[in-house]
């Protein structure tokens, strides 16, 4: 899935260049893909994260559901470190940012095939540098306030700030604060980190 229509020819064409690999199909949105990929059943899809109106990421978490077998590549220009995870909750198998694609392409979906999960270099640097401070965040975690557990719970149960102001009654500025806070005190970068590092307790 991919909605420039130049990357998705080529992309083909680097496909159909292996004979290991059948291909099946393209589509230049998420909601296409969503009416075609079930009818084409296929054992591996490749899907970009910035599609023009539903994103790659939650195309793939539908997806999921009615294709549970697929395995999904997502092909991507973002590298940034909620994305990554974003995209790895939803059921991604693996994540290649598309500067590597040319390159990598094939053999990440060759990886993929053969249960792996293939990551551009710094995209698994990043992975492994989470994991290490999840591991040693027993005192972060200790420092959080009643309040920022509290909000923590809220961002678990899948709320966004707004619906988090409102639930407790306080200012959307004030949700930020305590954000930016709970940012600094467990030394993360955005709200999927500190949620996954917040289920680590």
């Amino acid at each position: 899935m991919e909605d420039d229509r130049r990357v998705r020819e080529n992309l083909e064409v680097l496909v159909r260049s292996d004979d290991q690999l059948r291909f099946a199909g393209a589509f230049a949105s998420a909601e296409e893909a969503m009416r075609g990929l079930p009818a084409l059943q296929p054992d591996l899809a490749i899907m970009d994260i910035n599609l023009p109106q539903m994103s790659g990421i939650e195309c793939v978490a539908r997806l999921k559901q009615s294709l549970p077998r697929m395995q999904v590549l997502m092909l991507t220009v973002y590298d940034d470190g909620d994305n990554v995870f974003r995209a790895l909750k939803a059921g991604a198998n693996g994540y290649l940012v598309k500067r590597d694609a040319g390159e990598k392409l094939l053999d990440a979906l060759h990886e993929i095939r053969r249960g792996g999960a293939p990551m551009s270099g710094h995209i698994a640097r990043q992975v492994v540098q989470f994991f290490h401070r999840v591991n040693n965040s027993e005192p972060e975690l200790a420092s959080l306030s009643p309040r920022e557990r509290e909000i923590l719970d809220l961002f678990v149960a899948g709320l966004i700030l707004k619906e988090v102001a409102d639930r407790l009654g306080i200012g959307l500025e004030t949700v930020r604060t305590h954000v930016n806070h709970i940012y600094q005190k467990l030394h993360v970068c955005s709200r999927t980190e500190a949620v996954v590092k917040y289920l680590q307790r």
